[in-house]
């Protein structure tokens, strides 16, 4: 209830500070953190996203707060760790996010065991490091008409995720548990990312995890028409043969690394709350 109070409170006043002890956050991972399905031409790479939602509200009334965000989409487990590990400890952070493992379980079916063994792994580095890391738990997928065969392998993995969150004292953010992420409303039409509603409604479950007092509200999503049988094939069909089958070939093609860059690899001050710092504006740099 008092959270609740807070969010209605948060409509009509100015934003208290927010209590945290992070002052850099650094996001690795894939189309998932990148940010795809949440376009905004405002955000660098024309996409928002949850991770950029989470830093807007961890920096208000933090002037020295920092964020990056070195995810790329359709990097396997192993590109992430590859290319963005390193990088991501050369900057410092206090705060990592690591969302990682999906693309080898839906286009590769690789085995949920050694994928959390490879996880393990990468998440010992980045928390010996001293900072706070954070790790998902996957949606449920299995109201979805291709991806409800892998939804074993998910829960596994899910399961194997909690035992390497609670060994190296990481913050789990459960998707699995997130009930509103069934809603048809949380997804792009691609089925295969989220909304910009369920990007809003991540960030949010981020930000509870990590104990952040926040200015988000949810937002209830209007009640689905009921569709017939007919109906309900008819769109399966031209969400395989428009988004689904073009992914797979992408997936497949391997493009190559020179084509893909992080959305924000240095760190800088986040926007999106207010007016920009007078010190950006006039040629200035944060660190």
């Amino acid at each position: 209830m008092k959270a609740r109070n807070q969010n209605r409170a948060a409509t009509s006043a100015p934003a208290e500070p927010a209590l945290h002890p992070w002052r850099r956050l650094v996001a690795l991972g894939d189309s998932f953190t990148e940010g795809i399905g949440d376009p905004d031409p405002r955000s660098e790479g024309g996409l928002r996203g949850w991770a950029d939602r989470v830093a807007e509200e961890l920096s208000v009334n933090q002037p020295d707060f920092s964020y990056a965000n070195l995810a790329i989409r359709g990097l396997l487990l192993q590109q992430i760790f590859d290319r963005q590990l390193e990088p991501a400890l050369e900057l410092k952070p206090d705060l990592v996010t690591l969302s990682a493992g999906g693309n080898d379980m839906v286009f590769r079916r690789s085995d949920p065991d050694r994928l959390a063994e490879k996880i393990d792994v990468g998440v010992e580095q980045l928390a010996r490091s001293g900072a706070t890391v954070v790790l998902f738990a996957g949606p449920d997928w299995g109201a979805t008409p291709v991806f409800s065969q892998i939804r074993g392998k998910v829960a596994i993995f899910n399961e194997n995720l909690h035992t390497v969150a609670a060994r190296h004292d990481a913050v789990m953010v459960d998707l699995w548990f997130l009930r509103e992420l069934s809603h048809p409303g949380m997804w792009d039409p691609d089925r295969l990312h989220f909304s910009p509603l369920g990007h809003h409604t991540i960030a949010m479950a981020v930000l509870r995890a990590l104990g952040v007092p926040h200015t988000l509200v949810p937002l209830e999503p209007k009640p689905s028409l009921p569709r017939g049988w007919r109906e309900a094939r008819a769109e399966d069909l031209v969400w395989a043969r428009e988004y689904l089958f073009p992914w797979v070939v992408r997936q497949l093609k391997h493009p190559s690394e020179e084509e893909l860059t992080a959305k924000r690899p240095e760190p800088g001050p986040v926007f999106g709350r207010g007016t920009p710092p007078a010190a950006y504006l006039s040629g200035g740099h944060a660190a």
